[in-house]
């Protein structure tokens, strides 16, 4: 296989809502290129980029793949990526790495809310960005609408390159700003005819060409002195002048596609060979040191990986971009990260399960390699020369999450490495064990994420597993004082326990006033893991408790906080004053009091009013303006309230707080209700009392359980 240099690879991703046509378009541009002699189809299960098992049960991409093709000397690297929100980690991955973004719009739908989420993604990271309106060749199909939304949203950034000379089922005719032709499409798709425009579409077609003119001119000065000189530019020039705009964020070229009848792709990818910049073009990458690493083939080799992708059969690939220098079968290179070394020992291009076995890749490509020992996403390896860490991708944090379990209990820590395993491959997974509420909490992108990770541990990894609710991390404190004594005593023989506690507990808040009652002798105040404080004071006179069991007396009280009296769950701002008790001289000992200290404090804490915190999740949902009735009365269903509406273009963002209790089925309904194009955002505000009928059934529950396991 030809080895391309850094001026002559280009590296797309396709992004894109789900059914806009990206894993089509992969496939037509695969095989106008002739890399494929037969195009494939979604239905049938049968494209190149949607290889996996699970992909053809669902009848939807869920991985993003790497293909390549050639054109008119030109590589082209494509990344085709999923639509779903709950894939989003491989989107983010695939749009790091490329140079140009090739955003699809569905011509029925025009800007819907997964484009605005995966522009949010491609203005992050810069990238020059072609607008391809897909799917003119059906019934609902408007350029005119899907152009209206378009600037609307994206701004006057938004340029018209080729219109439709007709939509619908007749489609088969584009107007080209560019050239000035007419490319009409034979029935069925396929190389077009190249014609005049229409006299009926002149006057048009002359206005829309000026305007191509003045948006190439005015982002470069040498360009716009010579559109004043000769009142136009020439082809040539146009191109220059929409690459540079593109680089900085204000040409979106926009292109007219029906890649199932294969109609518009190949003049797309005429353009991206000619005008999308290469990697050698783009602004550096940086270190986690703030250093620049330009794509300089002649620098010291520098790879950066990407995404990571576990075959059972295969073993564990790593997909990487050579920012710098170039690699060659055999190199050792450095991963600073684990400061391990590496071998090259295979390496491919990859066009979705064909690997292509390769001798080296140039600055600017895209490859793979197998079994790397130590090396996972987001690691840099080096070669001699080279020093410093690639910044990170950012992956967003998971919004679903729930406990599992090995349905075989001696298989949990089997399961536990498959978890590591899998996040390994997919960093928006996240895997932890709460030591506070007793679970393996696996965290993902939403629901279909979580039914995709089931597949895979019982289909790849023969593993069968529960999922249940995720405990609520609740809080219990109180609202007012109380006082309780407890005497612990016990005679078995020999030496016996005894030790007496009287204590109060009161609701502690930030400057509160001394206590009164009983002369305080000295303070501790603690920040607790668990958030909130306890201020244990010392309030004995006369010695009627030695000063050696204080310290008793607080670990007592701080194991029932622990463990609150309520619930079960971790009691925070309380002040505890322990100011009476009784000793026995030889009886009495650290046990004694600890325990003393310990049900003192659980009496008084259940005569205080004990009050249920539960966490409350502030959440941002972006829905159609005509869901957002339904979706408010959902929320408020959901014990949610609504903070704020703003508009944002043809949707709406609310923002609400709901409890953490409620989330996990806000979302299913939420996502029911909106056939999937709500967004929503959701981070930790505040711990806020539980509703005291609520209070009382959590309460009751814990009790029974509590009841159960002591018989």
């Amino acid at each position: 296989m030809k080895t391309y240099d850094e001026k002559h690879i280009k590296n797309v991703v396709l992004i894109g809502p789900a059914k806009s046509g990206k894993t089509t378009l992969a496939e037509t541009m695969l095989f106008e290129a002739g890399i494929i002699n037969r195009r494939g189809t979604v239905e049938d299960n049968s494209t190149i980029s949607d290889y996996h098992e699970v992909e053809h049960e669902r009848g939807s991409s869920v991985y993003a793949t790497s293909l390549h093709t050639e054109w008119r000397d030109y590589k082209i690297n494509i990344i085709d990526t999923p639509g779903l929100d709950d894939f989003i980690g491989e989107v983010i991955s695939s749009i790091r790495v490329c140079d140009t973004a090739v955003l699809l719009l569905n011509a029925q739908n025009g800007v819907e809310v997964g484009t605005e989420l995966l522009w949010n993604y491609v203005d992050r990271y810069n990238k020059p960005t072609i607008l391809a309106v897909n799917q003119l060749d059906t019934d609902k199909a408007s350029f005119s609408q899907t152009m209206e939304e378009a600037k609307a949203f994206f701004g006057p950034a938004v340029t018209i390159m080729q219109y439709p000379l007709n939509t619908g089922t007749g489609f088969d005719s584009i107007i080209d700003l560019l050239k000035m032709v007419m490319y009409k499409f034979p029935q069925g798709g396929g190389k077009p005819e190249k014609l005049p425009i229409p006299e009926s579409e002149k006057e048009r077609a002359d206005a829309l060409h000026n305007e191509l003119v003045e948006k190439a001119a005015e982002n470069d000065e040498g360009l716009m002195e010579q559109y004043f000189e000769k009142g136009t530019l020439d082809e040539d020039e146009m191109r220059q002048g929409l690459k540079i705009g593109m680089m900085k964020h204000q040409v979106f070229p926009v292109f007219c596609l029906s890649a199932k009848k294969d109609m518009g792709s190949g003049r797309m990818m005429g353009f991206i060979d000619n005008v999308a910049p290469s990697a050698i073009e783009m602004p550096a990458e940086i270190t986690e040191e703030g250093q620049e690493v330009p794509c300089d083939p002649a620098a010291p080799t520098r790879l950066f990986v990407f995404r990571t992708l576990v075959e059972p059969r295969l073993g564990r690939l790593s997909f990487f971009k050579v920012l710098a220098g170039e690699v060659a079968l055999g190199m050792e290179l450095q991963n600073e990260k684990t400061n391990t070394s590496e071998r090259i020992g295979q390496l491919f291009i990859a066009d979705g399960k064909n690997r292509n076995p390769i001798e080296r890749l140039k600055a600017g490509d895209i490859g793979c390699t197998l079994k790397l020992k130590n090396t996972y996403t987001n690691h840099t390896l080096n070669g001699k020369g080279a020093t410093g860490n690639i910044q990170p991708i950012d992956f967003p944090t998971p919004k679903l999450r729930v406990a599992i379990t090995a349905k075989n209990k001696q298989d949990d820590e089997k399961l536990g490495e498959i978890l590591n395993e899998i996040h390994i491959e997919d960093p928006t997974i996240e895997v932890e064990y709460n030591q506070e509420l007793k679970q393996v909490i696996l965290g993902t992108q939403g629901e279909l994420h979580l039914a995709v990770t089931k597949w895979r541990l019982e289909n790849l990894y023969k593993m069968q597993v529960d999922f249940q609710k995720v405990k609520i991390p609740y809080r219990e404190t109180i609202q007012r004082s109380a006082t309780s004594t407890y005497r612990h005593k016990k005679q078995s023989g020999g030496a016996g326990q005894f030790g007496e506690v009287s204590l109060k507990v009161e609701p502690y808040y930030e400057g509160m006033p001394p206590l009164k009652e009983y002369p305080v002798r000295d303070t501790e105040t603690i920040e607790l893991p668990w958030g909130g404080k306890l201020v244990f004071n010392n309030c004995i006179v006369g010695g009627v408790i030695d000063a050696r069991f204080l310290p008793s007396i607080m670990k007592g009280v701080m194991e029932k906080m622990a463990q609150g009296p309520l619930t079960g769950s971790y009691v925070r701002d309380v002040r505890v004053s322990v100011f009476d008790g009784k000793m026995h001289p030889v009886d009495s000992n650290d046990i004694s009091f600890k325990i003393a200290g310990m049900m003192a404090f659980k009496e008084a804490f259940m005569q205080a009013e004990p009050q249920l915190l539960e966490p409350i999740q502030e959440l941002e949902v972006l829905v159609p303006a005509s869901l957002m009735g339904d979706v408010m009365t959902e929320l408020q269903i959901r014990r949610g309230m609504i903070l704020s509406m703003e508009t944002e273009h043809d949707n709406q963002l609310i923002r609400a707080r709901t409890p953490l209790a409620e989330l996990d089925k806000l979302m299913t309904s939420l996502r029911n209700l909106s056939q999937g194009r709500a967004i929503v955002r959701s981070h930790f505000a505040e711990y806020a009392p539980v509703p005291a009928d609520l209070q009382k059934r959590i309460s009751e529950e814990y009790s029974k359980v509590e009841m159960a396991e002591a018989h």
